[in-house]
């Protein structure tokens, strides 16, 4: 009996000395506020550190803090809320510290502030204000006014008013709620009419008593006692209502004044004005001599030959003419030489790496993905060869655009076209885990958009992805019209082989990888019981009991909380393939032994590689191949394929159907609207073009290819202006419209409509050919005018030279800087096409990059190739065409930006590629030339394309005595001449 008294006496103590403990470990509690209320000092508390785990949705412990019922009701561990007494509520002891687990589990602990409060409102009796009811006074007030358009059919803006969750998150303009402050939170502003718009848009306004009630509501903290509402029934009026949202948002009435917006209505070829000069024979110099003499302007003199001959030798070739080539122009005495000389360069294999590079600038082509990854493509180059072949061939820019939107619908498809697809996606692309993020897709099919929007027709396009576009009526509704027209692309490669020998290669290849597939996902099914085994063990050890439970528990039987659970915590475990197979049968590891076997064995039969191209056709993205990290699921119901089964690539003998696509509803991939058809843009587009054209093989749509004929059209007002612009531009110096990408209201006015148009339609008079534009161009005294003319009234007139009264002078671009230097220097290597290559990028540059490729190609010819050949890597830039201006490879560029900086001058002085350039033309001037005097006349008439003066003689030899050849022929690459088409 003794032994007894003295153990409960023992046991006692230690209870007591537990409970000393445990008190000595909590903390300190600081003072709580003077009046604790539970909207303004608890809830906040509870939202923020306890309802991600405990609400009606997600019930971990069973226990639910979203109503004090719920809270004092408990959960696993017992009664969490004990109104009167913190010390017995569990809520506010594992809060402490006080009981384990502590709480929150997954985030900071609660601060003791917050913990003071939290035991001051449990001691005061745990006070829950209901003065309003969410259920009765405002969940009716939404389901009649609100849910039309923040419900189940619509989320405009993208706010959300089903759930408790998705309200606090708030719309595209922030938080639209803010429980306890009504006065901030912009749902009580506009139903209260203090800010615009006013809510609900459509039907009757709030009454005052509705009104005050959500304000109070509010103010009380927002509470939410009900279940998730639904919209999903709607009454007939308010489905109309839903309706009628949908409808203001897809289109508007165009305006007549918007019709006849000056790029919106198809040009008209007006007769050249009649001008005094009548020398001026070329129409283009007589709208300009108009636009001259109307503003009190003086045309400057003719340059003369020695600069005209370098100025169209860079302009069209990007190269300096070599001495003798000057030579050749400036002793020939007749009439026609100047056309000659312009006819002689366009028939250059080299034409086509110049202007090609322009476009290359609106494809916004590169080499390599983007992002983080920074992806190789391995066959990007032959797009880029397709481009320079189809300028030198001088390709009818109509069929240019065909082949690049639609090349393999084309009747006469060729590898030319097909490489020619590459164009829809040669922008940037994550290029890993695609299947885990769909919403990329739309991202891609929005930069295709922009870029045909930008580079084709002028217009930003994209700008209507969310809503109507703010400035030029284009409807979201023509936005998503055209995203059907080539919603149906996928990304795929194709051999370049004979057609019969292609097909065969692919379909023996796509035979083995079946093959392949089909033995992975039987070795799969061995391991699965002991995988799913090993896994749970993982999961057991590293989380919770409860969490372990629903990881358990079959998929069929779980809640949504714990199927939320559940597939987050076993997403983050896999069992080694050593686990796996320690626990297998003899039996069943000979069995995957012979699998593996029989897929090396299959894998050997593949054919030999073929050069490959990488193209657009039409397919269902939705079943696009494992790709790049698509072997690790990160999101497993985005692995669900439709319903509707399909395929990758569309072979059967019945017609392709192209996916569904929607009218996005503020361009939120998940509030969709009525599916879309084929269309453009509805304010360009004149008579009734087809918007499909039946392909006879019924393995595409024809929607593409509609869509470039709608593009490629003598009726679209945009097409032929916007290429004439650009290419007025790369011969000027400056568009006629300065914003080569932006015709649109917020765009530039043209400076002279009347020559703009009258170029557009003789553009498509002569056949869409740039040579012919090129040369109309070039062989106006505008064109032949000197760059260096100075003119107080022209300047005073016409400060920006608007209306070119004289030459603009134009630093050359980045890649025309380096092959500059290495023509002259004599190691210029011409090769036309092929592979990229790597110009030197020191190693420790190299080093910090850990993703993408750059193997730096040896010194020599290789390497020495021009610079239309260098690999263009997204996320690493070759550093010397960075610095001089080279365009953004993530995007659409119109017109280059062009700096002065000082890193381009320390990049001339200092960079290893200039030192030895500069080495190489002394050693050709060396070679050439004995004496200092004549040394210095050959390195300006190679470099410059003229002859020296006697001081620039004088400066050179003396620097030549002083220092060396090599130091003057350095300075003659950083002189501001060398750099300029003058």
């Amino acid at each position: 009996m003794r032994r007894i008294v003295l153990s409960v006496f023992v046991a006692a103590a230690a209870v007591v000395s537990l409970v000393a403990l445990l008190g000595a470990q909590a903390p300190s509690p600081a003072a709580p506020p003077a009046q604790v209320t539970f909207a303004k000092d608890v809830q906040p508390i509870l939202e923020k550190s306890c309802f991600s785990c405990h609400s009606a949705d997600l019930k971990l412990g069973e226990l639910d803090l979203s109503t004090r019922d719920a809270a004092v009701a408990g959960g696993a561990h017992g009664a969490a809320l004990v109104p009167g007494s913190a010390d017995r509520s569990k809520l506010y002891r594992m809060a402490a510290g006080l009981d384990q687990p502590k709480m929150p589990m997954q985030g900071d602990a609660l601060k003791p502030a917050e913990l003071a409060v939290l035991k001051s409102w449990i001691d005061q009796g745990a006070i829950w204000e209901t003065s309003v009811s969410f259920a009765k006074d405002i969940q009716p007030i939404l389901a009649s006014s609100c849910l039309n358009c923040h419900g189940d059919a619509l989320q405009l803006s993208k706010f959300d008013l089903r759930t408790r969750e998705s309200a606090l998150l708030g719309g595209q303009h922030g938080s639209d709620i803010v429980p306890g402050n009504a006065e901030q939170s912009r749902m009580y502003k506009r139903v209260a009419g203090l800010e615009k718009p006013s809510m609900p848009q459509q039907g009757t306004p709030l009454t005052a008593e509705q009104v005050a009630k959500v304000k109070q509501w509010i103010n009380d903290g927002a509470k939410w006692d009900a279940p998730a509402m639904s919209s999903a029934a709607p009454s007939p009026a308010s489905s109309a209502s839903a309706n009628a949202a949908v409808a203001a948002l897809m289109e508007r009435p165009i305006t007549e004044q918007e019709r006849n917006y000056w790029a919106f209505k198809l040009p008209v070829q007006a007769p050249p004005p009649v001008v005094a000069n009548k020398n001026l024979v070329n129409p283009v110099d007589r709208f300009l001599e108009k636009a001259r003499v109307d503003r009190g302007l003086k045309a400057a003199p003719r340059a003369d030959k020695n600069t005209l001959v370098r100025r169209a030798y860079l302009d069209l070739l990007g190269l300096p003419p070599t001495p003798a080539q000057v030579e050749e122009f400036v002793s020939d005495s007749r009439p026609d030489a100047w056309e000659s000389l312009i006819d002689t360069l366009l028939a250059s294999p080299h034409y086509g790496e110049r202007y090609g590079r322009h476009w290359l600038d609106v494809a916004r082509y590169a080499d390599s993905g983007g992002f983080e990854y920074d992806i190789h493509r391995p066959n990007a180059w032959r797009y880029r060869d397709y481009v320079i072949k189809s300028f030198n061939q001088d390709k009818a820019y109509t069929q240019f655009i065909t082949e690049q939107l639609a090349g393999d619908e084309m009747d006469y498809k060729t590898q030319d076209s097909l490489i020619a697809t590459g164009f829809l996606r040669m922008g940037p692309r994550v290029l890993f885990r695609e299947k885990d993020n769909p919403e990329r897709r739309y991202d891609y099919l929005d930069e295709i958009l922009g870029t045909i929007g930008k580079g084709m027709l002028g217009l930003t396009v994209n700008c209507a992805r969310c809503h109507n576009h703010k400035f030029d009526p284009i409807m979201a509704k023509d936005y998503y019209a055209m995203e059907a027209a080539i919603f149906g692309y996928v990304e795929t490669e194709y051999p370049l082989a004979p057609p019969a020998e292609a097909e065969a290669y692919l379909a023996k290849n796509e035979e083995i990888t079946n093959k392949v597939e089909a033995l992975r996902l039987e070795i799969e099914k061995i391991e699965k019981p002991y995988r799913d085994k090993l896994n749970l063990e993982q999961v057991k050890q590293k989380y919770p009991e409860h969490i372990y439970a629903a990881a358990a528990k079959p998929e069929s039987e779980r809640t949504p909380g714990e199927q939320l659970l559940a597939t987050q915590v076993l997403t983050g475990v896999r069992a080694s393939v050593v686990e796996v197979e320690a626990l297998m049968t003899p039996a069943e590891l000979a069995r995957k032994k012979e699998l593996r076997a029989e897929q090396t064995a299959v894998l050997r039969q593949r054919p030999k590689p073929l050069p490959m191209a990488e193209i657009v056709t039409d397919g269902d993205h939705r079943f696009q191949p494992l790709a790049l990290g698509d072997n690790t699921i990160s999101c497993p119901k985005c692995r669900i394929p439709p319903a509707e089964g399909g395929s990758f690539i569309h072979k059967g003998p019945a017609p392709y159907k192209v996916p569904a696509s929607y009218f996005l509803i503020r361009g939120d991939v998940e509030s969709k609207g009525p599916q879309m058809k084929p269309g453009f843009i509805g304010v360009i587009t004149n008579g009734n073009p087809p918007t499909e054209i039946p392909r006879p093989d019924g393995h595409t749509s024809g929607r593409r290819l509609a869509l470039a004929q709608w593009i490629a059209s003598p009726q679209n007002p945009m097409t032929a202006r916007v290429w004439v612009n650009r290419v007025w531009q790369k011969h000027f110096g400056k568009g006629i419209v300065s914003t080569l990408e932006n015709f649109g209201k917020m765009g530039a006015a043209p400076t002279n409509p009347e020559l703009l148009d009258w170029l557009a339609v003789e553009f498509m008079n002569r056949g869409w050919s740039t040579k012919q534009i090129n040369k109309l161009m070039m062989m106006s005294e505008a064109y032949q005018m000197a760059s260096v003319f100075n003119d107080e009234t022209n300047t005073k007139n016409d400060l920006e030279n608007n209306y070119l009264w004289r030459y603009r002078p134009q630093r050359l671009d980045a890649e025309i800087v380096r092959d500059s230097m290495l023509a002259v220097g004599g190691n210029i290597n011409l090769t036309v096409g092929g592979e990229p290559i790597f110009p030197n990028i020191p190693e420790d540059i190299l080093q910090g990059q850990y993703r993408g490729k750059w193997d730096n190609t040896p010194e020599g010819p290789a390497a020495w190739r021009r610079g239309v050949y260098v690999y263009r890597r997204r996320s690493l830039p070759y550093p010397m065409f960075d610095t001089f201006d080279h365009p953004d490879l993530n995007a659409m560029v119109g017109a280059r930006n062009v700096s002065t900086v000082p890193t381009q001058a320390l990049t001339l002085l200092n960079n290893p590629f200039v030192l030895s350039e500069a080495r190489w033309l002394a050693e050709r001037v060396g070679r050439e030339a004995a004496d200092p005097y004549t040394q210095v006349e050959l390195a300006y008439r190679i470099a410059l394309s003229r002859a020296a003066t006697e001081t620039e003689i004088s400066i050179g030899m003396d620097l030549i005595k002083k220092r060396s050849l090599e130091s003057f022929t350095h300075v003659v690459l950083n002189l501001d001449e060398f750099l300029y088409m003058r």
